[in-house]
């Protein structure tokens, strides 16, 4: 498990169109998944610590941030033959027991998280109306473990300025976790 880095945030850079199976065995598409005033799309997994150390605020932000216009998807992108954790069956599980209120969708061939530039999980993509992109930073401060429970909600903090204002913060702290586990080629 390599320890990786968000690059910085390309601003304005537009969000590429997917149409990935969702747990609900349904296929979604960016524009299904798209909210009026801006729209989060997020690759995570089931077994990185990074993202089970933010598991239960990415769920209370993002329930927040539907109120706010702010829709919210989230892209399964490792290889589950070498990380069973990570198995769509388990994704189903792990959702339920965290009651997800966003579609979570598998990214079998891994060419939705290369057409995003996504290196870990977690890693945010906060998006304006137009589907710009405006933030690629944090949840907060957590690591391996959570952070404190006054630790600033910086993704949410920067997506409600981005439905409210078309902009995010221009001083954002990368995401950071585990890296995407890339299929071996045949």
């Amino acid at each position: 498990m390599a320890l990786m880095q968000a690059p910085v945030c390309d601003f304005g850079a537009p969000a590429p169109d997917f149409s990935l199976r969702g747990i609900d065995g349904n296929t979604w598409s960016l524009a299904e998944c798209r909210g009026e005033r801006g729209t989060l799309v997020m690759f995570i997994c089931n077994h990185c610590p990074y993202v089970q150390a933010i598991q239960e605020r990415l769920v209370r932000d993002t329930r927040a941030l539907f109120d706010q216009g702010v829709k919210s998807v989230a892209i399964m992108p490792n290889d589950p033959g070498d990380y069973p954790e990570d198995s769509f069956d388990n994704m189903q599980r792990v959702a339920a027991r965290l009651g997800y209120p966003f579609p979570y969708l598998i990214d079998d061939t891994q060419s939705v998280a290369r057409s995003y530039g996504a290196i870990c999980t977690p890693d945010f993509f906060g998006y304006d109306a137009d589907l710009h992109l405006q933030y690629r930073g944090r949840l907060d401060e957590s690591g391996r473990q959570p952070a404190p429970p006054e630790a600033r909600r910086e993704l949410y903090e920067a997506m409600v300025d981005i439905a409210h204002t078309g902009q995010g913060p221009r001083t954002q702290v990368p995401s950071m976790g585990c890296s995407i586990k890339w299929a071996k080629p045949d």
